[in-house]
């Protein structure tokens, strides 16, 4: 990073059927170490093509018109990984934060971040504040980034924040239903995904979105995430497209 690649060049419309796109797709990123690893790189290696990778899928949820794009970059787990790499993996999001936000910025890219911010380190947590800032305004496209992020922590602490809200009169219990429960997540005023796409072959959705994610069409495929490309998000998004959604409801 930064790639050779500009968001600032036209972008042409994503062939992905003559279908409708989903409004939220949700990607899971995984297999940046399997790629290293087959190669005999460093993890650092796989990691800053995934970092690429990511770039190619922004512009492809660009190109198809999608309009809100949430991706599981860093784990509450990751945090658990040998510290050498969890250096590197906080480098590389340093990095990427000088490096990309301007060029997101001037295309209309708004930034969220989700997750745990306090184990970062005070830089971080700055640049995480300042590119929400400064991309506050922007429409063209909503881009949520997963950092230190577990779903079940993430409910768990919507549940205290709730229980709280009931303590301080804030909030009446009998009126707790999903939908108010949804506006104490993370994700409060973020429409849940429609489709989940992981790559690498695994088939889990490995403490991501679990509540958002209730009713998204999954897709599983098998490329490792630094060789995700457009072709990749389109082939997702035509599966998609195929799919009868009942939400629940009997067959017609």
């Amino acid at each position: 990073m930064p790639d050779t690649s500009s968001l600032a060049e036209p972008l042409a419309p994503l062939d992905t059927g003559g279908s409708r796109p989903p409004a939220h797709v949700a990607v899971i990123m995984d297999g940046n170490g399997r790629w290293a690893a087959s190669r005999r790189l460093p993890r650092l290696a796989g990691h800053r093509e995934g970092a690429r990778a990511l770039r190619r899928t922004v512009e492809a949820a660009i190109r198809s018109g999608v309009s809100w794009l949430t991706i599981y970059a860093f784990s509450s787990e990751n945090w658990s990984r040998p510290p050498g790499e969890v250096i590197d993996l906080t480098g590389l999001l340093r990095q990427y934060l000088a490096s990309e936000i301007r060029e997101l910025n001037d295309n209309g890219v708004r930034l969220r971040f989700i997750g745990d911010r306090s184990r970062f380190s005070a830089d971080i947590c700055d640049r995480l504040v300042a590119a929400e800032r400064d991309t506050a305004g922007n429409q063209r496209l909503n881009l949520t980034v997963a950092l230190s992020y577990g779903a079940r922590g993430e409910i768990a602490a919507a549940a205290r924040a709730a229980a709280e809200a009931a303590r301080d009169g804030r909030l009446d219990p009998a009126q707790l239903d999903e939908v108010a429960f949804a506006g104490f997540l993370s994700t409060a005023g973020i429409p849940d995904p429609d489709l989940v796409i992981r790559t690498s072959g695994e088939r889990r959705l490995s403490n991501f979105l679990l509540w958002q994610a209730a009713y998204a069409e999954l897709v599983f495929l098998d490329v490792l995430w630094p060789d995700f490309g457009a072709e990749h998000f389109a082939a997702a998004l035509a599966d998609y497209a195929r799919r009868e959604r009942r939400f629940g409801a009997r067959p017609g």
